[in-house]
């Protein structure tokens, strides 16, 4: 009994109003640990926020930009922690990387948004910020998270400095004409050079030194002072004042309980509970079960909305949009919560958002189940985590071999990983993927051709439509603007691996005495794979790349196929240059015998383009010592135990079937031999 009363106490103070940054301490007697902590806080933050005490102009929207591993999730930690948003603890590590995939390779994927409220000045500010991946193959998530934004926090390594994706990634807010602080992180390492740092912000941004902010988000060291800036420089959001509701879904994911969950940016009016809503993509009409902040786990509010608030002496309303948050509305299909779709009331309808420009996959491949009986279960499971990285493009595909499957459309090679990763890890689902390519494009010389697809140019992305080369005049493949930032002592051996992937210098550029900035242009097909592992290999992990798109050009492409004991294996064909045929087809085969596990019979590993075996390596069989038994005598009995033995082995060749081990496809492209 005294046990309930004092839990019961407890709980009656835990509810009762307190200060937003005050701390939650963990009675004795209650279970300890994150989890126990986390259910404390998603239980307090279940009542129901009054958002009438923040007006328009006392909310900034912002997102953390940055290369990958300068620090963007630690500071969203101390911002988290500083506004009392989330308690502090040493466990508090990547609270807003929630896959575990993030949190098993230390990297963030899936841009993630957290509502905090702070006081400065007396005045109570709401901050909705978004935390952003750094890695090239994640750049769309970056695109989409800034049209909800007013102003990024643009993050450098005071010991690395600028790097390839730091360009990027200040071009892409630069372009949205955002407001933009510079932020010098890990100030507090022994190699730090933050004036190093501010010399390269000024020279390539043009940002002033002294506009920089030098903080340890590690520590905690001068990042309140970031919030400041942040509150100071950039502008709340505005729009017209007759503005109906106008809403930009972002991003979503699925619930199997309450279906979909949308992120959604508001640009006019106001949504709550009970509201009839309309999706401009789909025209289907639903109705709002609840809306809310994230802070950063769902927190239900009264509404989402624009306060009007007085402007001027004349005493006149101006309406501004600006809050950030989610909404549930019963939608129970997957394909109703289009990102980049515009939300508005029933019968009062407006123009459509701009949406998002589509992302262009870079790298395809063939995505198959184990066994044909799960092909409905992985298609529900695709279309559930496509909704969540609208950046993959899928179509349907089907293989002799494989049987139904689908034909799938990356931005990159981690990203193809990551996505099949989440797959098994939160579907349970088990697939084949087969070999990367690149889509390459053909110009038709063959009328019938012409007459069959309807134009004379068309897009390969499966080696298996690849077209003869006597219906086609021209083949193009095609080409990336890659930036490398490296220190210059690695320059030559760097140069040397570009020129090995059929690369062609654009420009260098140094930028301080120490690091220079080389711009090339190169095939796709020679990067998508290992380059970026051989750049980090050569520079003792010290040079950063980033690409993006720059058309097609003409090249001398093939088809080569591989043949295992004479049968062609689908998933390993491939398309590549004519002058690189030789030597891929050897190392192929020569990783292909180190892939594939031995048999009781022998296998030939062929690579041939057309009818032409270029390239073979030969994967002996296992085999007993049938003469073991024989102990001197006549020969001709060693030699009919002998003769039997393959003639056996010679009957299992033809009816044997070789099994690629489902890692392999990957595997045996990599140019870099394992360790």
């Amino acid at each position: 009994m005294a046990l309930a009363g004092r839990t019961a106490a407890w709980w009656a103070r835990l509810r009762s109003p307190c200060p937003a940054a005050a701390p939650l301490c963990l009675p004795p007697w209650l279970p300890a640990g994150p989890v126990a902590c986390e259910r404390l806080y998603s239980s307090r933050g279940k009542e129901k926020l009054d958002m009438l005490m923040y007006p328009v102009e006392s909310i900034r929207n912002f997102s953390i930009i940055a290369h990958v591993d300068h620090g963007k999730s630690t500071l969203a930690d101390r911002l988290l922690e500083i506004t009392g948003t989330i308690a502090k603890t040493d466990r508090n590590k990547q609270v807003l990387d929630k896959l575990q995939v993030e949190r098993e390779r230390g990297i963030t994927v899936k841009a993630q948004s957290a509502s905090i409220f702070y006081n400065h000045e007396g005045v109570n500010y709401l901050l909705n910020l978004i935390d952003t991946p750094g890695h090239v193959d994640f750049s769309y998530e970056v695109s989409r998270s800034l049209s909800a934004c007013q102003g990024v926090i643009l993050v450098v390594d005071a010991n690395e400095g600028i790097q390839a994706q730091t360009v990027a990634n200040f071009y892409l807010a630069f372009e949205a004409q955002l407001a933009i602080i510079p932020v010098i992180n890990k100030i507090d390492l022994k190699n730090a050079d933050p004036e190093r740092v501010e010399k390269q912000i000024e020279k390539l941004f043009d940002i002033p030194t002294e506009e920089c902010v030098r903080i340890s988000a590690k520590q905690g060291t001068n990042v309140e002072k970031v919030l400041q800036k942040v509150i100071e420089k950039i502008p709340p959001p505005q729009c017209n004042t007759a503005d109906p509701l106008k809403a930009l879904v972002f991003d979503s994911t699925f619930d199997h309980y309450r279906g979909v969950i949308a992120n959604i940016a508001l640009f006019g009016g106001e949504i709550e509970k009970g509201h009839k809503i309309v999706s401009a993509h789909t025209k289907k009409r639903y109705e709002v079960n609840e809306v809310g902040i994230l802070t950063p786990n769902e927190q239900p509010t009264h509404k989402l909305f624009q306060k009007l608030a007085p402007h001027g002496s004349s005493g006149k309303k101006i309406r501004y949009a600006g809050q950030v948050g989610y909404l549930i509305a019963g939608m129970k299909e997957v394909t109703e919560a289009q990102i980049g779709d515009t939300l508005f009331l029933y019968k009062q309808p407006v123009e459509p958002l701009p949406g998002f420009k589509s992302a262009k996959p870079m790298v395809f491949a063939g995505m198959y189940p184990v066994d044909q009986t799960e092909y409905n279960n992985l298609k529900s499971a695709l279309e559930r985590l496509t909704l969540n990285d609208s950046s993959v493009t899928v179509h349907r595909d089907s293989s002799l071999a494989l049987g139904a499957g689908w034909r799938l459309g990356f931005l990159g090679l981690l990203h193809m990983e990551v996505f099949n990763q989440r797959l098994e890890q939160e579907y349970n689902m088990s697939v084949i993927l087969t070999a990367p390519t690149v889509p390459y494009k053909a110009i038709l010389s063959s009328a019938k051709l012409i007459k069959e697809y309807g134009k004379a140019e068309i897009t390969i992305i499966n080696p298996a439509q690849f077209p003869d080369k006597l219906s086609v005049s021209e083949y193009l493949e095609p080409t990336v603007l890659g930036t490398i930032v490296t220190p210059h002592e690695y320059i030559g051996k760097i140069i040397a691996l570009c020129q090995d992937r059929r690369a062609v210098q654009k420009d260098m550029l140094y930028i301080d005495e120490r690091r220079v900035m080389l711009k090339y242009l190169f095939p796709l097909n020679e990067i998508v794979v290992d380059f970026y592992d051989a750049l980090k290999s050569l520079s003792s992990g010290y040079a950063s790349f980033d690409y993006e798109d720059a058309g097609y050009q003409a090249a001398d492409l093939i088809k080569m196929d591989i043949l295992l004991n004479g049968n062609p294996v689908e998933e390993l064909s491939t398309i590549i240059h004519n002058d690189k045929a030789y030597a891929t087809g050897k190392f192929l085969c020569e990783r292909l015998k180190d892939a594939i596990p031995r048999q009781l019979f022998e296998i030939a590993i062929q690579a041939a383009i057309g009818k032409k075996i270029i390239a073979r390596e030969t994967l002996k069989a296992y085999r007993k010592n049938v003469v073991a038994k024989c102990y001197g005598g006549d020969i001709t009995r060693r030699m009919k135990l002998l003769k039997r033995q393959a003639e056996g082995k010679k009957l299992m060749r033809k009816i044997g079937n070789v099994e690629v081990p489902r890692d392999a496809f990957i595997r045996v492209l990599k140019r870099q031999t394992d360790k």
